[in-house]
């Protein structure tokens, strides 16, 4: 046991953290920090990118292997970009809507004996009224044959702020000014060309600069990797038959991808079915086996990029429905089901009424005696002047019509007038 007990061991303790410190501090005071480096400066390469240059420290030792340390920082946030390198130069890209500040410091790699240098910092300010830059920007490289971008003007932008978007990639001698402009709802949109060897594995990266011709329009750069951004086009189904059993389809294939670096989805519902079913192919062509050969089949199809040759998840738009088959209508029967009870409806009707006009014509109906008797001598005791008349009238119609069935009766026998002349002839003889 220790004699000196817990005051020894606290002793000791302390001693020991005194140590520690006295050698920590012979190595500092040992150790030499190296000189920055010197005339840290920039200049643009192209649009939207940056070249930072700096001169070497002075009174290196020859035993140092320096490189230098560098990183950016955007509105005071650190972009974690930090690179260590022996080149005296970095190319990085720019924002211009933001401020950018670029730092450097000196460092001996694998030297404990040295500490890095300070840093040494330089900014690119913005220029241009805060809140007028463009926003939203959006690029889909169509097909591999052209690249749509999308922007909306800054909050604080005039409403006759004319946008001019130029795109440079490392190919090109200078940045295009794109010309293909359109506006809808407020947004803008302009369309450029971009192509590339077909059998090209490599793309560089697309800067996008967005400015206007005013000073007071903050501009602002980005910068796109174009793999990102592949949308394929639409394909197009081309067959649909019926083979052994099954049913088999092709479709399109865009000749502007590389062999086998697209695969396509095929969608496909049954008869009235809502839930359709997906299935996943790497060509042009498949076959749906065993199906219904009562049933319609409805199909359509998308392209998708493989990640294997781009980082895109942007697919195409899904393609015209093709369909097979027949499926029975529905309409046809709801149309029959409404239509035969109203047919059957309206015959009744008709039929009803012409029964009621059949049966006026084979039964008439037979007056009532008391009604005519009633209105005889109803209509005589109301006006007996009129009676009379009536009767002289109703006494000559009679005449006139006895008259006519006399003339109608000889008319009609001639023989029966000659027979009674002939005895008349005879009595007179006798």
């Amino acid at each position: 046991m220790d004699p000196a007990g817990p005051f020894g061991a606290a002793l000791r303790g302390r001693l020991l953290l005194a140590v520690c410190w006295a050698v920590t501090a012979v190595a500092a005071a040992g150790a030499k920090v190296l000189p920055p480096p010197s005339n840290l400066n920039y200049s643009f390469v192209q649009i939207c990118t940056l070249n930072w240059t700096w001169n070497p420290p002075e009174n290196i030792s020859s035993s140092c292997d320096l490189e230098y340390s560098s990183d950016i920082v955007i509105d005071e946030v650190p972009q974690d970009q930090r690179q260590w390198s022996k080149s005296l130069f970095r190319v990085t890209d720019t924002f211009l809507n933001e401020e950018m500040r670029f730092k450097v410091r000196s460092e001996c790699k694998h030297d404990n004996a040295s500490e890095p240098s300070r840093w040494v910092e330089t900014s690119v300010l913005p220029k241009g009224i805060p809140g007028t830059a463009a926003v939203g920007l959006n690029c889909v490289w169509h097909n591999l044959e052209y690249m749509v971008c999308k922007w909306h003007p800054g909050e604080n932008a005039s409403s006759d702020t004319n946008y001019t978007l130029f795109y440079w990639f490392d190919g090109l001698k200078n940045p295009k000014k794109c010309k293909n402009y359109s506006m809808s709802q407020g947004s803008f949109e302009c369309t450029f060309g971009l192509t590339f060897p077909r059998f090209t594995n490599t793309y560089p990266a697309i800067s996008i600069l967005i400015r206007d011709d005013s000073e007071e329009i903050r501009p602002v750069c980005a910068s796109k990797n174009p793999t990102t951004l592949v949308k394929p086009a639409t394909p197009k189904i081309v067959e649909v038959s019926y083979v052994n059993g099954g049913i088999y389809l092709q479709w399109s294939e865009s000749d502007t991808f590389p062999a086998n670096c697209l695969y396509y989805e095929l969608r496909y519902h049954n008869g009235d079915l809502t839930v359709a079913q997906t299935i996943r192919v790497t060509s042009n062509r498949t076959s749906i086996p065993s199906v219904d050969f009562n049933s319609k089949y409805t199909f359509q199809v998308r392209a998708q990029p493989k990640p294997e040759c781009y980082s895109s998840k942007l697919c195409s738009e899904w393609s015209e429905e093709k369909s097979i088959g027949v499926n029975p209508d529905s309409t046809f029967y709801f149309v029959l089901i409404v239509t035969i009870p109203l047919i059957v409806a309206v015959s009744t009707i008709v039929l009803l009424v012409y029964l009621k006009r059949l049966k006026i014509l084979i039964l008439p109906p037979i007056p009532d005696p008391r009604e005519i008797l009633k209105r005889m001598f109803g209509e005589q005791n109301d006006n007996p002047q009129s009676c009379a008349k009536d009767d002289s009238m109703n006494a000559y119609d009679r005449l006139i019509k006895e008259e006519e069935i006399h003339s109608l009766i000889l008319t009609e026998t001639p023989e029966s007038s000659n027979s009674e002349k002939e005895n008349r002839q005879t009595l007179l003889s006798q």
